[in-house]
């Protein structure tokens, strides 16, 4: 009896723990919440995200699909993830360097998802047809700078973008604005001036270049410095370098060398929107209304709907085209199957627009390949790597060209190298001097060593002809001159001998089209017979002229901000404001 009241009392006994137990777990695990999926806009395409939610937080939370780049947005797609996971929120997340437009379209997914979590909806706009004073086609930062002037003076404007967020091509400028004469270069005890600044830039295109253009551009670059440093935008622009075609260093960035893209159009974003344009995403514009001649305002889809902006004066920043391959090989057979940097709406819908007046176009055939490129991705690496002292090796272990020359010049050599590509090559100096080439070594671009016969091992090139290479151009730095190529001392500060040592794989790619819509100094659009059509103007890479046959780096940034502050001010004085 009493043994069985024992095994009885032990069978309660372990009933009543594994009970305890199972309670103990059951209260440990999260909850399993519900789910929601929404989508947002990425660089390449809409990015679907599912969350859980239990109790008002965020339990889980997964990418479903997406077209992003691998490997390159791989710091996006799992970094804002891990981010909700760890707070349970939608709120202040933060984007991710170097994958900013996949961050943000992850975000803008996670949030409309939790909204609905919480029965509410991201409130749709329901565009009807309105007016304005100005309405800007295009958010990138032409638009952007057109539009914080125009309204910072009192215009009612309106700004429309056809992606899902706002920059463009401006998001992926890594290397800065060209501007000479500035209080910057003065303060770092740099000589240069406007005139040398005009005779690069038309050098460097060949002189195929407007030069009244390119005059009203080196002429107004300090004073726009000025005016981004300003409290109107407050940018930093106190980091000034030397890029490709350039006798002097001019090229105006973020301290330390970082991106100018993701710095600059983020405050040019709040700075629009600060002095009161309304700047509406997703909003994409089909056509330019015409009455008597002149343009009287546009026409939007959005939402699956269609409306009308009517407006006293139109200004087109919708960017070039160089994500267009048939527009591409239309104007420049020989780039066919090329890959592109430019964000997937690069594509020239506005040259179709002006022709109801007789617009004209110029230099279309003009189109320029970036020469550092990691195959396969689209992702370019940025000038200022070689501007702060990096060299160009083939697979034969050598040097091939001067690497400070023009992107057309740089971008032929490595073409008639073996397989096409070749290595940027440079120390952990380089390194230290640009922020820029953290956010390469974040996606997983650099191949590292920590002597240059491991690097030539891990690159599969010959390593005496290597080693034999960088001796010889760290000579050169010491004494001042390049005897193979002629490279501008001002690039040759270091002599690549502080390990570790990087390379990345290079190869050319479309990157900027210098032809496009034909303006004047006042940013007005030209008819095919030689005037301005009242009412319209242009700004950044949609115009032609500029450029010419080749556009200098740092220009790009230049000619944007220039030509969109001009824009605003001459539709201002069109319209009376």
């Amino acid at each position: 009896m009493f043994k069985r009241f024992n095994r009885v009392a032990a069978g309660i006994f372990l009933a009543v723990s594994a009970c305890a137990i199972a309670t103990i777990v059951a209260c440990t695990k999260k909850p399993a919440g519900q789910e929601f999926t929404a989508s947002g806009d990425g660089r390449n395409g809409k990015i679907e995200v599912s969350i859980s939610v239990a109790d008002g937080k965020i339990v889980d939370a997964k990418i479903v699909s997406h077209s992003e780049t691998p490997g390159i947005s791989d710091p996006a797609l799992t970094g804002v993830i891990e981010q909700v996971k760890k707070t349970g929120s939608a709120d202040n997340l933060d984007t991710v360097s170097g994958a900013t437009l996949t961050a943000k379209g992850i975000i803008q997914a996670i949030q409309t998802a939790y909204a609905a979590s919480q029965g509410k909806t991201i409130a749709k706009a329901g565009y009807t047809d309105t007016e304005c004073d100005i309405v800007i086609i295009g958010a990138g930062g032409a638009g952007l700078v057109a539009a914080t002037e125009a309204a910072n003076k009192g215009a009612k404007v309106i700004v429309l973008e056809k992606m899902g967020v706002v920059g463009g091509n401006t998001n992926s400028a890594t290397g800065g604005i060209n501007a000479s004469y500035t209080k910057e270069q003065e303060r770092l005890g740099i000589k240069d001036s406007v005139e040398v600044f005009y005779n690069d830039t038309m050098k460097g295109g060949k002189n195929l270049n407007d030069p009244a253009l390119v005059r009203t551009m080196v002429d107004n670059s300090a004073a726009m410095v000025d005016w981004l440093e300003s409290d109107i935008v407050g940018a930093d622009l106190t980091d000034v370098g030397i890029f490709g075609g350039a006798t002097n260093k001019r090229i105006h960035r973020p301290q330390g060398g970082g991106a100018i893209g993701a710095h600059l159009v983020p405050l040019l974003d709040a700075a629009a929107r600060k002095q009161g344009a309304e700047v509406r995403l997703n909003n994409k514009v089909t056509d330019i209304i015409e009455e008597n001649g002149k343009p009287a305002g546009v026409k939007v889809e959005a939402e699956g709907s269609s409306y009308t902006i009517k407006a006293k004066a139109v200004i087109i920043a919708t960017g070039g085209f160089g994500a267009n391959p048939a527009m591409v090989e239309k104007y420049q057979p020989s780039l066919k199957g090329f890959i592109t940097t430019n964000h997937k709406g690069a594509t020239g819908d506005a040259f179709a627009w002006i022709e109801k007046f007789n617009g004209a176009l110029t230099q279309m055939e003009q189109i320029q390949t970036h020469p550092t490129v990691v195959p396969g991705s689209g992702i370019m690496i940025t000038e200022a790597v070689r501007g702060n002292g990096a060299i160009l090796i083939s697979r034969t272990g050598k040097r091939f060209v001067n690497e400070m020359e023009t992107r057309d010049v740089v971008s032929a050599a490595m073409l008639k190298e073996p397989q096409g590509s070749v290595y940027l090559v440079f120390d952990q100096a380089v390194r230290e001097s640009l922020k820029a080439i953290e956010g390469y070594a974040k996606k997983g671009l650099l191949t590292q060593a920590d002597t240059v016969a491991e690097l030539a091992g891990k690159l599969g090139i010959d390593a005496a002809t290597f080693e034999q290479t960088m001796k010889t151009y760290a000579d050169y730095v010491h004494n001042g001159k390049d005897a193979d190529f002629g490279r501008n001392p001002k690039s040759m500060e270091r002599d690549l001998t502080k390990g570790p040592f990087y390379a990345v794989e290079n190869a050319p790619a479309i990157h900027h089209t210098m032809g496009g819509i034909k303006i004047n100094t006042k940013a007005e659009v030209q008819n095919k017979n030689g005037a301005s059509i009242p009412g319209l103007f242009a700004a950044g890479e949609v115009t032609g002229g500029v450029h010419g046959a080749n556009r200098l780096g740092g220009n790009a940034v230049a000619d944007i901000c220039i030509f969109g502050k001009i824009a605003a001010d001459s539709a201002l004085a069109y319209i009376g404001k």
